[in-house]
Parts: C-alpha cells; sequence; structure tokens
C-alpha cells in the first residue's frame, strides 16, 4: 500500500469517527457533561449580607458570628474548567473478538466527551500512555485540535507495550496545573503491584478523575471452543488452553471476577466514580446516564 493510500485511510477513519462521535456528542450529553462539575466549577469571590432565599449552604459562620449578622460567600464560576483525557494505547487496545478494538472504543468514547466539552467552550487536552507517557497534547479549542486528538488515539505508534496507568495519573499530577475533569480511559491490563490506588487518590483530590473501563467479552468469559491458543499482546506469552473443560473455563471466568472486583474495590476507596464499556456495544446512552447520576449524587 502506497503512502497516499495510507493517508487517504487514516483520513477516512478520522472522519467516521468525527461523524459518530459529533451524533453522540448532543445536547442531552453535553448537559449530561456540564452538570458532572456542578458545585465544583466555582471559584470563592467575597462576602455579602443574606439575604432570604440564599442557600444556607453558602453561608459563612465563623464571618457571621464574628460581625453578629449572617453573611454568605459569593463565588464566580469557572468556566475553563478543561478536560483532560488519559488513554490507554498499551498493545492490548488492539485486540477485538466483536469486530471493535478497545483502540477504536477508546478513541469514540474519547472522542464524544471532547466534542461534549468543546460544546460547552472548554479546553481538551490528551496523554497517551503505555507503561509509560506516550504523547502529551496541552489544552486547546477548536476542530483542528479535536481532529488531531482522535487522530493520536487511533494511530500514534507507541515505543512500549504494557500498561501502567500510575505513570500516566502521576504525570497528570506534574503536567496539568489548572483544576480539569480527568478521564482515564483504559482496560487496566496490567500486572499486580502498581502503585494504582495511590496515583487516583493524588489525582483526584486535586482534579475531578472519572475512571472508564473498557473491556472485551472475551476477557471476562470463554467460550466452549476446544484447544485454544492464547498470546499475551503486551509480553509475547503465549499458553494453549483446552476450552472444552468447564473447570478450564470457570477458572478464567472467576480469575476475572476477582481481578474485576479488586479493580472496583480500590477505585471505590480513592472515591473515583467508574463506569465500565464493553467494547462492541453502543455506549452513548450508559456515558449520559452516568454523568447524569453523577448530578443527581452530587446535588
Amino acid at each position: 500500500m502506497s503512502n497516499a493510500q495510507e493517508l487517504n485511510e487514516l483520513i477516512q477513519t478520522v472522519r467516521q469517527v468525527e461523524v459518530a462521535v459529533n451524533r453522540m456528542a448532543n445536547d442531552t450529553m453535553v448537559g449530561a457533561y456540564l452538570s458532572s462539575f456542578k458545585g465544583r466549577g466555582m471559584d470563592f469571590e467575597d462576602l455579602r449580607d443574606y439575604a432570604p432565599g440564599d442557600d444556607v449552604r453558602h453561608i459563612d459562620w465563623n464571618v457571621s458570628n464574628r460581625l453578629g449578622r449572617p453573611f454568605v460567600k459569593r463565588f464566580r464560576e469557572e468556566r475553563e474548567l478543561g478536560l483532560v483525557l488519559v488513554v490507554d494505547i498499551s498493545a492490548s487496545g488492539e485486540f477485538g473478538s466483536t469486530g471493535a478494538t478497545k483502540r477504536r472504543l477508546a478513541a469514540e468514547v474519547a472522542g464524544t466527551l471532547a466534542f461534549a466539552a468543546a460544546r460547552s467552550g472548554d479546553k481538551v487536552g490528551l496523554l497517551l500512555f503505555t507503561d509509560e507517557v506516550e504523547l502529551i497534547l496541552p489544552p486547546g479549542k477548536g476542530r483542528r485540535h479535536l481532529l488531531r486528538v482522535l487522530r493520536e488515539i487511533l494511530f500514534f505508534q507507541p515505543v512500549s507495550r504494557g500498561t501502567n496507568p500510575a505513570v500516566a495519573l502521576k504525570a497528570v499530577i506534574q503536567r496539568i496545573t489548572q483544576r480539569s475533569m480527568a478521564v482515564l480511559i483504559s482496560d487496566f491490563l496490567c500486572p499486580p503491584g502498581h502503585d494504582l490506588a495511590q496515583a487516583v487518590g493524588r489525582v483526584n483530590a486535586r482534579h475531578d478523575l472519572v475512571c472508564l473501563h473498557l473491556y472485551d467479552p472475551l476477557e471476562v468469559r470463554l467460550p466452549k471452543a476446544g484447544i485454544a491458543r492464547f498470546e499475551d499482546a503486551e509480553t509475547g506469552e503465549i499458553l494453549e488452553v483446552n476450552l472444552s473443560r468447564a473447570t478450564n473455563r470457570q477458572t478464567y471466568a472467576e480469575a476475572s471476577q476477582q481481578r474485576l472486583a479488586a479493580l472496583d474495590l480500590t477505585l471505590q476507596r480513592e472515591g473515583v466514580d467508574t463506569l465500565r464499556l464493553k467494547a462492541g456495544q453502543p455506549f452513548a446512552a450508559a456515558l449520559q446516564h452516568f454523568f447524569k447520576r453523577r448530578r443527581w449524587r452530587r446535588a
């Protein structure tokens, strides 16, 4: 295939994803996205006398007690909140048993959020990672910037093959100074021992961290299919398994559930909202419901 043909295919793929995510980043998605910032996109400005009808939660009790009359805090809305997409592009993302790879799903999910953020006037930044930071795009605006975000998620060629979300989250702490919504998009297929909990907690304390866990159905349950040969995309390890045996399939399913439960527990302990999305299935409705649920919980 010539370079011109490769370039044309690349442009066509980016345009296809752009059309899809533009359709999904509708008014409902924009509203759900904006509502997730309720109570967190405001900067304290000054104090004024309390007036009937003011929200009592904004009363500054220390000042009110000192001056003998009630005062409420005034806030200035911080509009340029910023969205930082932290996307896993490790080798395991190229797997797809349903015709759609996890990396393609990551691009569509990230693109939907990016276009929703852009429609609300927010800047969008991008951090791509494997078991090291592969690329950082500073927050920006405009269609050209959004198309580059999509292009990099789809086609960036990483140096490494492994997965380590903690490395990416530490980079967010070091590089992103403005308080933002940080969306970590990963399959979390990484060896145990990485300091994920501490990194998640540190980012969530400074920013508003959301985790979107992408997975393929075969990562959870295997079919009855005779002798199967598996290759780990990140390590190259090859394993043959007899899937005709129910005990082998059951062992695999139990190990998968234990891994997912451990991940959920880690994220829950750090107070991070998490959504699990299956490759090959529509995700727009689930994404909208997820952000709406965050709004209801914070109201």
